[in-house]
């Protein structure tokens, strides 16, 4: 807050403006009853009349000025916290984002920050303004009749316990209708995102009534809110007509008794109805708050995550000489009691092509994973170039590596963009080179602003294969020297596969390149195959030497050999049962 202090200062003489003002209001009254109306004092007439215009225009403006003031330091210390949120949730572990669901995440940074915004320009904006108000205004009573004032506040500090039990329940149900959000935001993002699937399979009354599920209860968190917040009325309203009661009571008795003038009892009701505006909305203001530090423990709770996969404090920059990965005996569990991978130890020469194959399950994408350091070994090591991964620093780690995942993540933004998504300082011909190899740019160019076009969410006006083409050239561009593809072809056609496929040849000469096949006909030119089953090795050798062998790995190639034999004939069948029927 210290790079706000100036505002906050400029803010603070504001409100006290305000604060001498309103009571300056209260004040003003006496001599308006009592020289004006009273003792028809013409001079005193235009000096009042004066002095209230003053005094109001005084008010306006240093209201405008501290509501702004406030407003930008509130809204500013929310931004910051978003910032600070998001950036702080990209150094947080992929196990966490495994975990939670995007849309709870989601509604972090949309209704748990709206909420804390709007409990800051209440709170922030009205707390000091109304403190300072009430401050003024309680001296004008005490000033005019002390005895009178000390009866009228008698009754507020009833209000105390009523409103502290209220607040403690708004926060109950704030943080309960967060989560609801949270869970509504999920469901909806994953029903929209598998709309082709809810159609599919007829599912749209089924969603429909989940969503009205959600809703239903979110509406009953809400009206639960609302009518705690409005009980906090009847407390202030009963109080209020009680103090005004005492007030009318005791000071009318006092002005028939000639005790005092008409114009101190006026002083006084004036600055007892003013104070009384601030403290109902004190009172509410509870709410708000309670509200708002609902919103703010669990956007803290998203602050307060420490990643597991950080920097050694010895940690060094990695410099690839040759680019050999080693896995050492490394084994790893993605849950307590379980392991994905165990005891495995392999090599991926330097610059060399290796494939991991083998049936759902086994290891394989487990294994890609560790070397980036997306997830750490719980035991054993993972090495490049005889250096742990854990020794060096994430940074330099990642940057040596270029990933194209079965998962096609592609952003709204351009293609260009997309494809320079590693390298954002590569030039248009560098990009279009890349998206060349890929066999992607007759595609782009033929868009309506080629490779200037704005791609929407996650890139679903194109096909699959289109955008895999796309996060093929991302990786090339990279040019990183060492590749890792998971199951890099698996969404193209047989025409874009063999355009690809040569262009990724040309990619891993010289680069040591680990690849997860699923169709064993894309790496029988690999230079090493690890067949893998239950988180072991269970073959390994090349292509020639694993089907001499007769084992599991030439088992599942006849299979598929088979499959796609079968797949060719049926189709030449079709096609000439086609030509017939013409």
């Amino acid at each position: 807050m210290g790079r706000y202090r100036g505002r906050l200062l400029a803010a603070l003489a504001c409100m006290v403006l305000v604060a001498v003002s309103t009571a300056a209001i209260a004040y003003v009254m006496k001599p308006v009853i009592d020289d004006v109306f009273v003792n028809r004092d013409r001079d005193m007439l235009v000096m009042v009349s004066v002095a209230i215009l003053v005094i109001f225009v005084v008010k306006g403006l240093a209201t405008f000025g501290q509501t702004a003031l406030m407003t930008f330091v509130g809204q500013r210390v929310i931004a910051d916290m978003q910032i600070r949120m998001f950036t702080h949730l990209m150094g947080a572990d992929l196990a966490y984002f495994q975990k939670n669901h995007t849309g709870s995440l989601i509604s972090r940074f949309t209704n748990d920050v709206n909420l804390l915004r709007g409990a800051a320009s209440h709170v922030v904006i009205g707390l000091g303004k109304d403190l300072i108000t009430l401050v003024f205004l309680i001296g004008v009573m005490f000033e005019r009749d002390w005895i009178l004032a000390a009866c009228a506040f008698f009754v507020f500090p009833l209000a105390v316990v009523p409103i502290v039990k209220i607040g403690r329940r708004m926060r109950r149900v704030s943080a309960n209708t967060q989560v609801e959000w949270g869970r509504l935001s999920t469901l909806l993002e994953e029903t929209f995102a598998g709309a082709r699937h809810v159609k599919a399979y007829g599912m749209e009354a089924y969603e429909s009534e989940r969503a009205r599920k959600a809703a239903d209860s979110i509406f009953r968190l809400h009206l639960k809110a609302g009518i705690t917040r409005a009980s906090a009325h009847p407390i202030m309203e009963t109080l209020g007509g009680i103090a005004l009661l005492i007030v009318i009571l005791y000071g009318g008795w006092q002005v028939i008794a000639g005790a005092r003038t008409a114009g101190d009892l006026m002083s006084f009701m004036t600055a007892l109805l003013l104070a009384y505006e601030p403290m109902k909305r004190l009172a509410a203001m509870n709410a708000n708050l309670q509200e708002g530090l609902a919103a703010a423990q669990r956007i803290f709770t998203v602050l307060d995550i420490a990643p597991d996969i950080t920097n050694r404090a010895d940690a060094h920059e990695l410099r690839v000489r040759d680019g050999r990965i080693a896995f050492d005996n490394a084994t790893f569990s993605y849950e307590p009691g379980t392991t994905a991978v165990t005891g495995i130890s392999l090599d991926v020469p330097a610059g060399r092509r290796v494939a991991l194959v083998g049936p759902s399950g086994g290891g394989k994408s487990t294994l890609l994973n560790l070397i980036p350091r997306f997830f750490d070994v719980t035991e054993g090591a993972v090495r490049i170039d005889g250096t742990d991964v854990r020794d060096v620093t994430l940074k330099s780690l990642r940057a040596q590596i270029a990933l194209v995942s079965q998962e096609i993540c592609l952003f709204n933004d351009t293609v260009a963009a997309n494809i320079a998504y590693g390298r954002p300082d590569a030039s248009r011909a560098d990009i279009v080179r890349a998206a060349e190899i890929a066999a992607a740019r007759d595609f782009i160019e033929a868009l309506p602003g080629g490779f200037d076009t704005v791609l929407g969410e996650r890139g679903l006006s194109l096909s699959g294969g289109q955008r895999q083409r796309i996060a093929i050239a991302r990786a090339l561009l990279k040019n990183a020297p060492i590749l890792l593809l998971d199951e890099a072809t698996s969404a193209l056609d047989s025409e874009s596969e063999r355009l690809v496929q040569a262009g990724l040849e040309r990619l891993m000469e010289g680069r040591t390149s680990l690849v997860i096949a699923h169709r064993l006909s894309t790496v029988t030119g690999a230079d090493l195959i690890y067949y893998l089953d239950g988180g072991r090795v269970a073959e390994r050798g090349t292509h020639a030497e694993l089907m001499a062998r007769g084992g599991a790995y030439s088992r599942l190639y006849r299979i598929q050999f088979e499959g796609e034999a079968g797949a060719a004939t049926s189709g030449e069948g079709g096609t000439a049962a086609a030509g017939g029927g013409r």
